[in-house]
């Protein structure tokens, strides 16, 4: 018989949090996201300035597309 755990493991502490992504100067995309993101942050809508970076940390940045 199994023995039945009476407390919670303790949570997973999460790691630090990714640095702010710089916008790459000559990508369009890349600007207006950084625009989006400082309005955001200005009104204090943290969920909009954390979409904002992760979009620009992924947007594709001098791949081929013709690959």
């Amino acid at each position: 018989m199994t023995k039945r755990a009476t407390t919670m493991e303790q949570m997973p502490a999460p790691g630090f949090p990714l640095p702010e992504p710089d916008p790459v100067h000559d990508c369009v995309e890349c600007q207006g996201l950084a625009r989006q993101r400082e309005a955001a942050r200005q009104q204090r809508d943290h969920t909009t300035v954390i979409d904002c970076n992760v979009k620009i940390r992924r947007h594709p940045h001098g791949v081929p597309t013709d690959v």
